[in-house]
This record gives structure tokens, C-alpha cells and sequence, in this order.
């Protein structure tokens, strides 16, 4: 087998967002800003950093912001130019790259395995990562978790790498649990089995799944053998369970010191994701944190 190559993306982003109500009622939460920027685009930012050229968006009703966004604009830029706005040209460098978009849709939102299976086409015999369109992965570098889960999955020639991190034991109802098949190590380590949504005394370890994986196109074939649940939804990690009970390798790879995953699933995660990125922004952050200073002795 020669050496292989993820060169394709898919970002899921057809979730409704009720619980950001009533922000999300007539756009979608992927595009709500955090700092200067949409979730989204920090998503793709994200995987054209990893080397990711090829970016699929599972898209559902009220996401053709999303494709507007990642449009060249000509009648913008020629406003902006004609009026003297270079400086807010720069901003629009994000709709000028090699990176070539692709959107499907998931007409009926019927689970995260569903919108993994409108893939198939288009990734056909390939690996490729799949990266949650509501979730920002921040680090020194933000491709760099990225490119060593992808290095990691090849390297082990795995049929799933699944990204995780370390959440507080009480938490980890809310999420897709791995448990490890051995010795936890700073790097990638073999996974014996996940567990959606675990009661607390009863969860494998407090590793939750993190928005970020790759696949070999095995997942597809487990996918179409997987029953969708009570809901009727075909969830993803009953697919990656079936994968390890075929004998198919799947491993994790644990987020590094440093390095943090942002959920905007609710009000709460994405008020503390704008207030952090707005601190460190790098144009005004200086002003918010001086006013934040001011704020905080009226307390």
C-alpha cells in the first residue's frame, strides 16, 4: 500500500442550534461570530491549514449563509475598493484560496452518522477528516492538533482516529466517551470501546470525543450496518463501535496542553468562547480587556 494522503474535508453544520434560540432562528449557528470571525470559518481555517483542499459541507434549511460566506464577493471588493476600503479588503483573503467547496444536504436531520453517510460520493476510496462545523479547536498553531491526529491516523493505518479531551468526571453525561484498551499516553493510544452519553458511575474514563476525526472509507460500510436509535437518529459512535467489533483499528488522540476545544452548543460555552477570543484578539483585545478591568471593580 503506498503512502497515504487526507486531502478531503467534511464539516458537518446541519444541526438546528435551538438551544442558541433566538439567536439561530433565522441564521445558522455556525455562522454567530466569536471575536471577529464565524465558528465556521475557523473551522475551515482550520483544515486548510492541515493541508485539507477538498471541503465538503453537510448543509440543511436556513445554511445558505454558510455557502455566502465562503463566496468570492466582485461587487464587494469593488466597493470596498473604489471607496477606499483596502484595509477591509484584507479581511475577505479567506474567500481567495485553491480550496475547492463542495455542499450537500441533509434534507431531514436524522443524526451525526447520517450526515457522515452523505460523504460517501464524495470521498469515494479515500481517508478524510471529518471536523464539527460548531466546534473550534485553539492552539499555538491552530492546524497543528489537526495535522498530528491525521499523522497519527495514518501512521497507524487506522480505520478511526477519534480527537479527545480530559472533561470534569461529572460531566461526561453530555458526551461520547472512549475507553482506553491500555495505558493512556501523551500521544495516540488504541481505543477498546465508546459509550454515547454514560452515567457518571459508569463511564469508561473521563476522555470525551472532540469534534475532530478521520476515517478510512470503512466507516461507510459500518454505517450502513449500524440501526439508527430510539430517536431514529444513526449516530456516529454506534457505527465507530461496530468498526472495533468488525477487528478494525481505532485509536485516540488526546488534545495537548495548551491546546482547547470550543463547543458553541449553548449560550453559556459560546459566551466564554467570544469573551476569550475577544481577549486575546490581536487588534482589540487591549481595549477589552482594559474595560473588562473596569467592569470587574463595579462587581
Amino acid at each position: 500500500m503506498g503512502e497515504k494522503t487526507i486531502v478531503k474535508g467534511v464539516i458537518p453544520v446541519a444541526g438546528m442550534g435551538t438551544r442558541l434560540l433566538p439567536a439561530t432562528k433565522s441564521q445558522p449557528k455556525e455562522m454567530l461570530p466569536v471575536g471577529r470571525r464565524p465558528v465556521v470559518q475557523y473551522v475551515v481555517e482550520e483544515l486548510q491549514g492541515a493541508g485539507l483542499d477538498q471541503l465538503l459541507f453537510v448543509t440543511g434549511r436556513k445554511k445558505t449563509a454558510i455557502e455566502d460566506h465562503f463566496d468570492p464577493d466582485p461587487e464587494l471588493v469593488r466597493t470596498l475598493s473604489t471607496g477606499g476600503g483596502y484595509a477591509l479588503l484584507e479581511e475577505l483573503a479567506f474567500t481567495e484560496t485553491d480550496t475547492r467547496f463542495f455542499y450537500t444536504r441533509q434534507s431531514t436531520p436524522r443524526g451525526l452518522g447520517d450526515a457522515v453517510n452523505h460523504a460517501r460520493e464524495f470521498v469515494g476510496d479515500e481517508h478524510f477528516v471529518v471536523a464539527l462545523g460548531d466546534s473550534i479547536i485553539q492552539d499555538h498553531d491552530d492546524s497543528a492538533y489537526l495535522r498530528a491526529l491525521m499523522e497519527a491516523h495514518i501512521a497507524a493505518d487506522a480505520a478511526c482516529t477519534v480527537a479527545v479531551e480530559e472533561v470534569a468526571r461529572e460531566d461526561v453525561y453530555r458526551y461520547g466517551v472512549v475507553k482506553p484498551a491500555g495505558e493512556v499516553r501523551h500521544g495516540a493510544f488504541e481505543v477498546e470501546d465508546l459509550v454515547e452519553k454514560p452515567r457518571v458511575e459508569a463511564a469508561p474514563s473521563n476522555l470525551a470525543i472532540a469534534a475532530r476525526y478521520a476515517f478510512s472509507p470503512a466507516i461507510f460500510d459500518a454505517l450502513a450496518r449500524t440501526a439508527p436509535d430510539r430517536n431514529g437518529e444513526l449516530q456516529l459512535t454506534d457505527a465507530i463501535k461496530l468498526l472495533l467489533q468488525l477487528g478494525h483499528r481505532v485509536i485516540a488522540v488526546p488534545l495537548r496542553p495548551g491546546e482547547r476545544r470550543y463547543d458553541i452548543g449553548n449560550f453559556e460555552s459560546y459566551f466564554l468562547a467570544f469573551i476569550d477570543f475577544a481577549l486575546a484578539d490581536e487588534k482589540y483585545g487591549y481595549m477589552v480587556r482594559q474595560y473588562l478591568k473596569r467592569k470587574a471593580r463595579e462587581f
